[in-house]
């Protein structure tokens, strides 16, 4: 399985890559690859921030949340915005360059322990999903409604927010997680699609799916403003480590079922 993996250059042939250097790779759930030069991403500072940061806040989830939030949430200071799977190294940090925005902030994780976390990052309402009157603990926190939901998840906790959601409201799609095993399976109740579309229409809602790689051309600003906010605290993580490639499997299925908590990594042995 491929994977984004911190590297270093055992051998070299290549021009401009040199034997020593420590890079990002598509180097999957493996020790070693063989690898083109034209395959390698950015060089990595080993006495600059943690190198694992490459891997979440300053890699591929951080950049996700940082360009979504850019060209498709549009946020402006005052607006509510809600995050599902805020824990997540994505969530997080959608949550925290919201506030650094001004916005009001409501972040949903599953159970105590995360929500609490989730505190600690300054969000304005963290929220327990699996809280049995979770939908009234939501209206409850957005009294002026929901400008920006980043979807994460969907399930029941998109059900509970689309009712909230106010007039020419964004809906960043970056996930649907609680329903990544469902491909395939009938699906209760009745086809909901039609109310949905007619909600977008009536309230013209905007709902973009997106891929990172849409928004290569703000990564220099991203690399320019993400460490200086790293270093300032202004920005926080949390890493989800895992010793050892055999445990990589137990560690992905765990993923999906939310057992990781932050950026989950696989550190080899």
């Amino acid at each position: 399985m491929e994977g984004q993996t911190v590297a270093e250059v055992l051998q070299s042939n290549a021009e401009g890559v040199a034997t020593g250097e420590l890079v990002l790779a598509p180097g999957g759930w493996q020790t070693h690859a063989v690898l083109p030069a034209r395959a390698l991403g950015r060089r990595l500072d080993p006495v600059g921030l943690p190198l694992s940061t490459a891997l979440g806040v300053y890699g591929m989830p951080g950049f996700t949340a940082y360009s979504s939030l850019h060209e498709i949430a549009r946020l402006k200071p005052g607006e509510t915005l809600v995050v599902a799977a805020a824990t997540g190294p994505v969530g997080a940090t959608v949550a925290q360059l919201a506030k650094l925005q001004g916005a009001r902030v409501v972040a949903i994780a599953g159970g105590e322990a995360k929500r609490a976390y989730l505190q600690t990052l300054g969000v304005d309402v963290a929220l327990d999903h699996r809280a049995a009157d979770f939908a009234a603990q939501l209206h409850a926190a957005v009294p002026a409604g929901i400008d920006v939901y980043f979807e994460n998840v969907g399930g029941h906790v998109l059900d509970a927010v689309l009712p909230l959601l106010n007039d020419f409201a964004r809906i960043p799609v970056c996930g649907t997680i609680a329903t990544y095993n469902d491909r395939g399976v009938e699906q209760p109740g009745p086809d909901r699609l039609p109310a949905l579309f007619s909600q977008i229409l009536r309230q013209r809602l905007t709902v973009r799916g997106f891929i990172v790689h849409d928004f290569n051309h703000l990564w220099p600003d991203f690399e320019r403003e993400m460490p200086q906010w790293l270093r300032e605290g202004r920005i926080q993580y949390r890493e989800d480590v895992v010793d050892g490639l055999e445990n990589a499997p137990e560690a992905f299925f765990g993923l999906l079922k939310g057992r990781n908590f932050g950026k989950l990594v696989v550190k080899l042995d």
